[in-house]
């Protein structure tokens, strides 16, 4: 099976929870995170593989900032995508060079851009606004950085209007079907003004839907080569293929999504064109699980209460419907338990009536010291992390399947002492 089409099975998520145990890294914790970083490289090294050389995949840190996470996608030699400036701090730490770490934060400030110029770091530019800026900073100083124009191509949303980023409202990028004519003049007067930059959304939007901007941008691409007479150098097609979250789904690979960019915009794998790819979600998602111990069962309500809850699953808690996860149970030393299913609800730890991480699954039996583990949770949890009741963040571990004796910690559990630093002025207790 293509390293895409793979997902965290039972029985690997069983014999991880148990060597963790064993060795150390989960011995008397409640709960853990856990991440195949084996998966994650297979995954990268599939993606390099569907798309011609001249693409740089910079993984976008938002889905899933752990530091050595960012370190071991660098070493696969990827870039990163940074969303504000201290994911790009994020991704300089990670040893990203400056070149591969694309910025594409929407509200830059001014000495962010004269830091990201300084430093040579790729920016994608928000509106005409930052543009101006960029240009006036550009009069004083000499720059490495390559600048590309973020364009919203206006091809709709998808089923997830939250994270639909090319309707005709969304907060980001320059409405195309309005501005058409200044986007030709803002590369006739900018020489170095040399990318474009578009970007779909994050799950629930289908194939199609993407590869309609690409189409979009490929010919805008060509119209502003011919009216400015400058080369368009760098086309960044942003992420949004989405990821599998439920066993009777399946999600279109990277191999697939380029057939479809031959059959509609060839001109874009061009071994003339640097292109650009954003994916987060795609590539993070199914390479990580959660393990939480059941606290207490409450066998009248048939509900399980865990560790973790919307601090973590902070989507899934509040929107449910766009965000359902698979759940697996194992008991006190990590085996899967077996028995007849029945309907539980699993509650997370916060104060508030809400906290619940999902309703009447089928699972089976449980008690109080066995361990629900949560599927696909590599992106877009962690990261969205909230401080309500000021819970501590559990442990990172990354493994191999095949080496199990040698996961590792990626970030170590937050103390309660930890917490007291995060609210205070560096208050020790």
């Amino acid at each position: 099976m293509d390293a895409f089409g793979r997902r965290i099975s039972l029985d690997e998520a069983a014999a991880v929870v148990q060597s963790a145990q064993l060795h150390g890294p989960l011995t008397d914790a409640p709960s853990a995170i856990f991440h195949n970083l084996h998966l994650m490289q297979s995954r990268l090294a599939e993606l390099k593989s569907a798309f011609p050389p001249n693409t740089l995949h910079a993984i976008a840190i938002k889905a899933n900032p752990v530091l050595e996470i960012l370190r071991a996608v660098v070493q696969e030699g990827c870039g990163l995508e940074a969303a504000s400036i201290e994911e790009v701090q994020l991704a300089l730490a990670a040893g990203c060079p400056p070149q591969r770490v694309i910025f594409d934060s929407p509200a830059k400030t001014t000495a962010e851009i004269r830091q990201a110029l300084n430093a040579g770091i790729y920016l994608n530019v928000d509106n005409f606004e930052e543009l101006h800026r960029i240009a006036t900073e550009l009069q004083t100083r000499a720059s490495n950085s390559v600048v590309g124009l973020r364009v919203n191509p206006q091809v709709g949303g998808g089923t997830i209007s939250l994270t639909s980023v090319a309707n005709t409202d969304s907060k980001f990028g320059i409405p195309l079907s309005t501005n058409r004519a200044a986007i030709l003049e803002a590369f006739a007067s900018h020489a170095w003004l040399r990318g474009l930059h578009i970007h779909v959304g994050s799950q629930g939007c289908a194939m199609g839907l993407l590869t309609d901007a690409i189409t979009i941008a490929d010919t805008l691409r060509k119209e502003i080569e011919q009216h400015s007479g400058q080369v368009v150098t760098h086309l960044d097609i942003g992420g949004g293929l989405p990821t599998v979250y439920q066993s009777d789904l399946t999600a279109p690979t990277p191999a697939e999504y380029v057939a479809e960019i031959r059959k509609r915009a060839p001109d874009v794998l061009s071994p003339d064109l640097q292109r650009i790819t954003e994916f987060g979600r795609a590539v993070q998602a199914n390479c990580g699980f959660a393990a939480s111990r059941v606290e207490y069962y409450k066998p009248a309500q048939q509900m399980a209460v865990i560790h973790l809850g919307a601090d973590f699953l902070l989507r899934p808690v509040y929107r449910p419907e766009d965000w359902p996860h698979e759940f697996f149970v194992l008991d006190a030393q990590g085996f899967p338990k077996t028995g007849e299913t029945r309907p539980v609800t699993i509650v997370g730890p916060l104060c508030f009536g809400g906290d619940i991480v999902a309703r009447d699954v089928q699972l089976p039996p449980i008690e109080a010291g066995d361990w629900i583990v949560i599927r696909d949770v590599g992106a877009y949890t962690l990261s969205m992390w909230s401080r309500h009741c000021s819970r501590g963040i559990p442990a990172v571990i990354g493994y191999e399947p095949d080496r199990l004796d040698t996961m590792q910690v990626l970030r170590p559990a937050e103390s309660p002492e930890d917490i007291v630093r995060y609210w205070g002025h560096g208050e020790q207790i």
